[in-house]
């Protein structure tokens, strides 16, 4: 039985809905960014399922994605030439279901060469360590497999320099059986090096030093949150992740529906990601970061502030 194409959009709308059913969102304070391209706040919850096409009797979810130049206002005083994906660091959290066919269409409008490299498995002309040229355009196209999270980034060398410089982001292919209702968002590290010696000089989660210390993060009492956690940070070996006050179960590297540990910190280096899983039985405001404290003072430092259902209603 064939699908229309208004039928393939409702499909697509119907498999991932941005909020999964149960899950509120509390409202989202009114910020301002340094710089206007992008709001972390709003980055945190921004998944890019994509647009559902049907060809020759395949259904294909295609994404579209440019690199270029941009700079991030990263404070009052600093100011970056990031090589960024879609004008934000990290790039899109592209989203799609095991199984399906993803095709990325890759734009290079920086003046420097550039590609895409996924995280997964794919055939080895998908790789995408094959340089875009400036004003040249490849695309790459896939089977989503396995389920998990993972991490695509610029594979160009020196690759080290291409990812620290902004070109990184995460693709999440949900497992055939949905997971449960939660609050779901996004946290990826990362680092700038200023001078160019090999050594961050700020750190971040989701572009912006301290965004989430300055802003913090609203979610509810008593509710699942649901955590994609990237760690892209170059230069430095391994890094670690704590939450205060509570625990959180581990799903490492997205590959399991059951937790494989649980911790209130957990140690990752450059690439490694997981999902983590909590919720806070209080209200109150609650530390997150790095725990070498160095890093968390540096600017990878934030909070969640654990707002109460009945003091919103009443």
């Amino acid at each position: 039985m064939g699908v229309g194409v208004m039928g393939l959009a409702a499909y697509a709308r119907s498999q991932w809905p941005k909020n999964p059913p149960l899950a509120k969102i509390p409202p989202l304070p009114d910020t301002e960014t340094p710089d206007l391209s992008f709001n972390p706040m709003e980055l945190l919850r921004d998944f890019d399922y994509g647009t559902v096409k049907q060809e020759n009797g395949r259904l294909i979810r295609e994404f579209e994605v440019t690199a270029n130049s941009h700079t991030l206002q990263l404070n009052r005083a600093i100011s970056f030439v990031t090589w960024s994906l879609n004008g934000r660091v990290p790039g899109p959290t592209l989203r799609a279901k095991e199984g399906e066919t993803i095709r990325i269409i890759f734009h290079n409008e920086d003046g420097h060469s550039h590609t895409l490299h996924f995280h997964g498995t794919h055939p080895d002309e998908m790789d995408g360590i094959k340089p875009v040229l400036h004003g040249e355009s490849t695309i790459y196209e896939f089977e989503a497999k396995p389920y998990g999270v993972h991490p695509y980034h610029c594979h160009v060398a020196p690759v080290t320099r291409h990812i620290s410089k902004g070109l990184y982001g995460l693709l999440i292919i949900d497992p055939p059986e949905s997971r449960p209702p939660a609050d779901e968002m996004v946290l990826v590290m990362g680092g700038y090096d200023l001078d160019n010696n090999e050594k961050n000089d700020l750190y971040t989660f989701n572009g912006f030093p301290n965004y989430y210390r300055d802003h913090p993060i609203p979610i509810y009492q008593n509710q699942l949150v649901r955590l994609y956690l990237l760690n892209m940070i170059e230069y430095d070996p391994a890094v670690t992740f704590h939450i205060h006050a509570n625990i959180f179960q581990v799903y490492r590297t997205g590959r399991s529906l059951t937790p494989d540990e649980e911790t209130d910190v957990i140690t990752m280096g450059t690439a490694e990601r997981h999902i983590l899983e909590f919720s806070y039985s209080d209200p109150g405001l609650y530390m997150f970061h790095p725990h070498q404290d160095f890093i968390a003072e540096a600017g990878c430092m934030g909070f969640f502030e654990v707002r109460s259902h009945q003091t919103e209603e009443s």
